[in-house]
């Protein structure tokens, strides 16, 4: 306060933060667009590209939620709320698909998933180039082949009248054995399909982490009189553990999705109990039934039940002291 003839006058005081401008949104990300600008121009057509089919579809989920009608529109069709949840939930068909989903997908993760983490850590021992190299090239072909040459390829060697594995069976006078139309084998068999198919693709990303781990780390163990396993074991596999952590967080994302074409194409009647899964589901529903609004709620449950493991399977790797995925 200050006298002014007589009077009270209040001093004005600064605040401590009213000279200081207020920083963009972007730079308390962490961004800055105008130095990078170079970089973000460069990731301009992945951004447009994820906007236009992956965020601006999502809008399409709303019908999960009404009586969708293709003449209506989503803006005419009436709301009907969670009745397309509560039928799906309600029906014999939702645990008969959870079971086949849940046991082909833990197949996958416990005979799959660590199969390119063993085989990235053979190659790895592997001194010679030539043939690390052939070798690399051999196991990477079946990724590039679909799954309508990988459906046509098992059809020729386990058809009970025609396969090739029954010709020599007989041949060799044993009984010939029903693979594509029993059903306790069908779980086994797209197992293996995935395993022969993608195993060699997924070292890739191993053999990379692998590359980068520190020289002066196995120099060290080898000064401590470690063998080839015990490097393998106390080096290599700690240094490509972060790696392998968020593979399985995403992986784990995925455990309600199992993949269309290869269920699909390996189905019939035989094995229809354990061959129909969510996927499958959904394309019946969706596309030959034109349920499209009760299709639309299947799939987002798969998409919601993906995101909440994600997230726990993340929290979990944190609080064991690993980055995790965000």
């Amino acid at each position: 306060m200050e006298h002014t003839e007589g009077r009270i006058v209040p001093v004005r005081q600064n605040h401590p933060h009213s000279g200081r401008k207020t920083r963009p949104f972007w730079r308390k990300l962490g961004l800055d667009i105008k130095r990078d600008r170079y970089l973000y121009l460069m990731a301009l057509p992945g951004i447009v590209f994820f906007l236009i089919f992956k965020y601006v579809p999502m809008w399409g989920i709303v019908i999960a939620f009404q009586n969708y009608s293709p003449f209506g529109g989503v803006s005419h069709s009436p709301w009907v709320g969670l009745e397309h949840f509560q039928r799906f939930f309600s029906t014999t068909d939702f645990w008969l698909l959870f079971r086949n989903t849940l046991a082909i997908n833990v197949l996958n993760l416990l005979f799959f998933f660590p199969l390119p983490i063993l085989v990235s850590l053979m190659l790895n021992e592997l001194r010679s180039v030539i043939y690390k190299r052939f070798i690399q090239s051999v196991i990477y072909l079946p990724h590039f082949l679909s799954w309508v040459i990988i459906a046509g390829l098992t059809f020729m060697l386990f058809a009970k009248g025609e396969g090739l594995i029954n010709h020599l069976l007989e041949s060799m006078g044993q009984e010939r054995i029903d693979v594509l139309t029993n059903p306790d084998l069908f779980w086994v068999m797209v197992t293996v399909q995935s395993m022969w198919k993608e195993a060699g693709w997924g070292t890739i990303v191993f053999l990379a982490a692998i590359a980068g781990a520190d020289p002066q780390v196995y120099e060290a163990a080898k000064m401590d009189g470690a063998g080839r396993f015990r490097q393998m074991w106390h080096v290599t596999l700690p240094a490509i553990r972060s790696v392998i952590v968020i593979l399985l967080i995403l992986r784990l994302g995925h455990m309600m999705d199992v993949g269309f074409e290869q269920i699909f194409l390996m189905y019939n009647g035989a094995v229809s109990q354990v061959a129909e899964v969510f996927d499958t589901y959904v394309y019946r529903n969706g596309i030959q039934r034109a349920q499209f609004s009760y299709s639309t709620a299947v799939g987002l449950f798969k998409s919601v039940v993906g995101l909440i493991l994600v997230v726990v399977s993340n929290r979990i790797a944190k609080k064991f002291g690993q980055d995790g995925v965000f």
